[in-house]
C-alpha cells in the first residue's frame, strides 16, 4: 500500500501544482514541476550524458506532473512518454504540458520490449523499495544499449527510520542492482547545487499560492512534515543527490 504522506506529495500536491501555474502563468510550468529533485543544471548534465536529440524517444518512468520531460521536449526535440502511478500526477501533466501520459507502475511497464531510446527515472528509486523490480522493466524496454538517466537519494549508511515511503539505498547497493539488472554504470556525480534565480523564483511563487491556498488541508501537512525530515537528513550528511548515467548490456 501506497503510504499517505508519499500520496500528498505526488497526488494531492500534483494536483494543486497544475491549479496554481494556471493561475500564474505557463513560465512557472516547468521549474514547478520539477519541484524537489530536478533543476537545469542536473538535467543538463542527464541530457548531455544521455545524448538526447531530436526525435528520441524518451520514457520518464514516475514521471510525476512532468517537468523533466517537458524541458528535454522543449530544449532537444524529444518525444516523451510519460509513467506514474499516480492519477492526479498523470492528468497534472496532460494539463501542463499536453504529453502522452501512462498511468502504471514502473515495475509493470505497459508497453513492448525495445520501445523507447533513453529513459529516465529521475528520484523514483528511493521511492521503490523492489528497486530490482523497476530496473529490469526499464531494462527491457530500452533498444539495446540505451541510455538510463538516474537521480537518486544515496543514503551514506542505512537510514533504520526514514520518511514514509522511502527506501534510500547505499552507493554500493545501487551499483550492484544496476549491474545485476543489465547495466553498466558510465558515470556519476552529485547533483549541482546552483539553480539560477528566475526559475527558483517562479518555483517558489508556485509553492507560495499553494501554502496560501491548502495550508490547513491534512495532505499539504503530511507533505511538509516529509519536506522537513528529508531536508533535516540532507542538511546532516546522511543523504545526497546523485545523478547516474548507465547503459543497457
Amino acid at each position: 500500500m501506497t503510504a499517505q504522506a508519499m500520496v500528498a506529495e505526488f497526488d494531492d500536491i500534483a494536483a494543486w501544482t497544475a491549479e496554481a501555474v494556471e493561475h500564474l502563468g505557463d513560465q512557472h510550468a516547468i521549474p514547478a514541476a520539477c519541484r524537489g529533485s530536478a533543476s537545469p543544471t542536473a538535467l543538463a548534465w542527464l541530457a548531455e550524458a544521455c545524448e538526447l536529440s531530436a526525435g528520441t524517444r524518451l520514457l520518464d518512468v514516475g514521471a510525476g506532473t512532468g517537468g523533466p520531460a517537458a524541458w528535454a521536449a522543449k530544449r532537444f526535440g524529444v518525444r516523451p512518454i510519460l509513467l506514474d502511478p499516480m492519477p492526479a500526477a498523470g492528468r497534472a501533466a496532460s494539463r501542463l504540458f499536453g504529453l502522452p501520459v501512462l498511468t502504471a507502475d514502473g515495475q509493470r511497464i505497459p508497453l513492448r520490449a525495445d520501445a523507447v531510446d533513453v529513459a529516465w527515472c529521475l528520484g523514483v528509486l528511493c521511492t521503490v523499495e523492489d528497486k530490482a523490480a523497476v530496473l529490469r522493466e526499464i531494462h527491457r524496454v530500452l533498444v539495446p544499449h540505451a541510455s538510463l538517466g538516474l537521480l537518486v537519494v544515496i543514503a551514506a549508511r542505512p537510514i533504520t527510520d526514514p520518511p514514509d515511503g522511502n527506501y534510500f539505498p547505499m552507493q554500493s547497493e545501487l551499483v550492484d542492482l544496476l549491474d545485476a539488472c543489465g547495466f553498466d554504470l558510465v558515470e556519476q556525480t552529485e547533483r549541482p547545487a546552483a539553480v539560477p534565480l528566475s526559475w527558483t523564483r517562479r518555483a517558489q511563487e508556485v509553492t507560495a499560492l499553494i501554502s496560501a491556498r491548502y495550508r490547513t488541508h491534512p495532505a499539504y501537512t503530511l507533505a511538509s512534515q516529509q519536506d522537513t525530515r528529508l531536508t533535516d537528513l540532507f542538511d546532516h550528511g546522511h543523504l545526497s543527490l546523485q545523478l547516474l548515467h548507465a547503459v543497457k548490456r
